[in-house]
């Protein structure tokens, strides 16, 4: 009987083969990547709605409410890959609506000095992009230059400065492609683009920390540390405590880039002397005026403590300054269409967000408990602390891509829990905050890596991004580590 079988089945032609495993066989599809995401993040929240509104005891409902935002907000970002924007608003109306926060507080988050600032820096960096200062003046130092690595370390620094003044590290990348687009058209090889293209996301990302206006989520920390108590962190001190660490990691991977992606022969080779007619040119008068009232505003910044004008108020006037119709090349109302509304909306949200954890006392409730939960373990070794603080957050942008997300979600979530462990609030949040600047992973990480990654023809690869990142993630995490155990206590930054 089974020679009988053998021989039937020998018998089949292809086609009714064919016909045969077609009826027999369904065809079985993998379940698309957003179906398998929602069924994970409705999950998690029926999970988590179970646990704050159920499980766990001693918590008011505003208290439950503002949790629950926090975590739905979370979802949203980390699974859901929704906008950030649409997403805080949100949860700052749901907030509102639920009486956690007043309705008032959400119109004011508007109204915060830190938004006034960041939108007259937005003012300011449109008028130096469209006027083309800082290109100029980068082009007319590069043709002095002899050598590939001379050039790296130059635009190193020069970049690093530019921290001090333009508000967005996306701002900052717009306003420098140019610069590069001008010297890899002269590029000496291909390596040298590939190298060329990643120092500048790189060192614009890295060098961000540098600054209090670097980025939003540097405003937020501040802001979360005077709300608990912690050293105030005006422009002056935040570059005394920041941006020497910014500085230094910069440096490193500049070298990182050049020996990982060039070799001997590569850095030392001379650069061709490229002519470029801008750069020959002098600079106009209104290019000096900008130049000056840039300066000014941000030595103005510096001395806040001696002439008492907030920083938002310097700020507006220098971006009235520079929009004035005979010094800008943009009008204040084109200016005013330049402007990232998208990222000053998201700030409001998130500070509405983080206001409710905090005024609600769940914030220091949630800390309380993690703290007699893991407290024992960690307690009475500052290293491991820290250590783990830097750590979660550097990677953190593997999950949450906005910079300003990471810092309103992982204040609340890590500094305060750490925080009751004997380590004080301020070096906590500061070293959470600028370790979540690390975010050079992958394409998407961050804006200024997607510019230049996805030029073309594309300079590097994801391959080329991820060997940099696990060559430098080791030296940013120890450098950190250091600063907070033992260079920031050295500045009177005590970490008990």
């Amino acid at each position: 009987m089974a020679e009988q079988s053998l021989h039937n089945i020998t018998r089949l032609t292809p086609a009714k083969l064919a016909d045969n495993s077609s009826k027999a066989v369904v065809p079985v599809t993998a379940m698309p990547l957003k179906q398998v995401k929602q069924i994970i993040a409705a999950l998690i929240l029926g999970f988590s709605a179970i646990l704050i509104f159920g499980a766990i005891d001693g918590l008011t409902m505003p208290m439950r409410v503002s949790v629950a935002v926090f975590v739905v907000t979370l979802v949203c970002w980390v699974i859901l890959d929704l906008p950030e924007t649409p997403v805080a608003l949100s949860g700052a109306i749901a907030l509102a609506v639920t009486g956690t926060v007043s309705n008032e507080a959400v119109y004011a988050a508007l109204g915060k000095d830190i938004i006034w600032l960041m939108l007259a820096a937005f003012i300011l960096a449109a008028v130096l992009q469209a006027s083309g200062l800082i290109e100029k003046l980068l082009l007319r130092n590069l043709t002095r230059l002899k050598s590939v690595r001379s050039l790296f370390y130059l635009l190193t620094l020069f970049v690093f400065m530019t921290a001090f003044i333009i508000p967005s590290t996306s701002a900052r990348a717009a306003i420098l492609l140019p610069v590069y687009v001008a010297i890899a058209g002269s590029a000496v090889s291909a390596g040298f683009t590939r190298a060329l293209a990643l120092l500048f996301p790189t060192i614009i990302l890295l060098s961000a920390g540098a600054s209090l206006t670097g980025a939003g989520a540097h405003l937020v920390a501040a802001d979360f540390i005077s709300r608990t108590g912690g050293r105030e962190m005006d422009f002056l001190s935040w570059i005394a405590f920041a941006a020497p660490f910014s500085l230094l990691i910069s440096l490193i991977a500049c070298e990182l880039i050049l020996r990982l992606f060039l070799d001997a022969e590569e850095r030392k080779q001379s650069l061709p002397q490229w002519v470029d007619e801008q750069a020959e040119t002098a600079l106009t008068r209104q290019q000096k005026m900008l130049l000056l009232i840039t300066g000014a505003t941000v030595v103005m910044f510096a001395t806040t403590a001696l002439h008492g004008i907030d920083m938002p108020l310097i700020a507006l006037i220098a971006a009235l300054l520079v929009t004035s119709e005979k010094l800008s090349p943009v009008s204040f109302k084109k200016a005013l269409k330049l402007v990232e509304w998208n990222l000053l909306l998201f700030l409001a949200g998130t500070l509405v967000i983080g206001e409710a954890l905090l005024t609600t006392g769940t914030a220091e409730l949630i800390a309380q408990r993690m703290l007699n939960a893991f407290g024992a373990g960690l307690a009475g070794y500052p290293a491991l602390i820290i250590g783990f603080a830097a750590i979660t957050a550097t990677l953190a942008h593997i999950v949450i891509n906005s910079r300003t997300a990471r810092a309103i979600v992982l204040i609340p979530a890590l500094c305060l829990p750490l925080a009751g462990l004997g380590i004080a609030v301020t070096p906590l949040i500061l070293v959470v905050t600028l370790a979540s600047g690390f975010c050079q992973t992958l394409l998407v990480s961050a804006k200024p890596v997607t510019l230049f990654g996805t030029a073309d023809p594309q300079p590097f690869s994801q391959r080329d991004l991820l060997r940099l990142a696990l060559w430098l993630i080791v030296p940013f995490i120890g450098l950190l580590m250091i600063f907070a155990l033992l260079i920031w206590p050295m500045q009177g930054m005590s970490l008990k």
